[in-house]
């Protein structure tokens, strides 16, 4: 039997607005046989600011979370309010190495108010729970899903995230239970 595996979210920057750690935890450990715990560090993020764009480089994020120091976890996920790209897109809602240890997701666009809507608490933390899961499921291997419902299918615009579940499909899943 397999040890339960373990999630640090370290807060990147400062703690995303209007979002509860405690409901996307718990959104987290209904799904994953996770144990995910929050661990606010100070870390200097402006290094990976790209001043001309207005936007944090989440490949140089990803690689300050890769730094941390291990404390008994197997994957760390980073979350900040901050705005991401990588240089071949506009933005990204989040990244993660593939197989590995570390992921981070961004607040940023998953508000409402970024689109002129009004602010909805339930589907901001439905954007993020989608958000962490998927970028998660990268971290275990899995692969972008041709399935719509599921929430490894990949998300260019907020619309794809609001339509696919916060679950795996039966393959993802599958291949979950295999290295969970």
């Amino acid at each position: 039997m397999r040890s339960m595996q373990v999630v640090r979210i370290i807060p990147l920057g400062a703690h995303p607005r209007d979002v509860s750690f405690q409901s996307l935890i718990m959104g987290l450990e209904q799904v994953l046989p996770l144990q995910c715990r929050v661990e606010a560090i100070p870390m200097d993020i402006d290094a990976a600011l790209d001043s001309s764009r207005k936007q944090y480089h989440s490949t140089e994020l990803l690689a300050n979370l890769v730094s941390l120091p291990e404390r008994g976890e197997q994957r760390v996920l980073g979350i900040t309010p901050y705005d991401l790209f990588i240089p071949v897109l506009t933005f990204v809602f989040g990244q993660a190495q593939l197989n590995n240890r570390a992921a981070l997701f961004s607040t940023f666009r998953l508000h409402n108010e970024f689109y002129g809507m009004p602010h909805a608490a339930e589907t901001l933390q439905s954007r993020c729970l989608k958000e962490a899961l998927h970028e998660l499921g990268h971290t275990f291997g899995l692969r972008h899903c041709l399935e719509l419902p599921c929430v490894m299918n990949s998300s260019t615009y907020v619309e794809d995230i609001d339509l696919k579940p916060a679950d795996f499909c039966l393959p993802c899943r599958e291949h979950l239970q295999d290295v969970c």
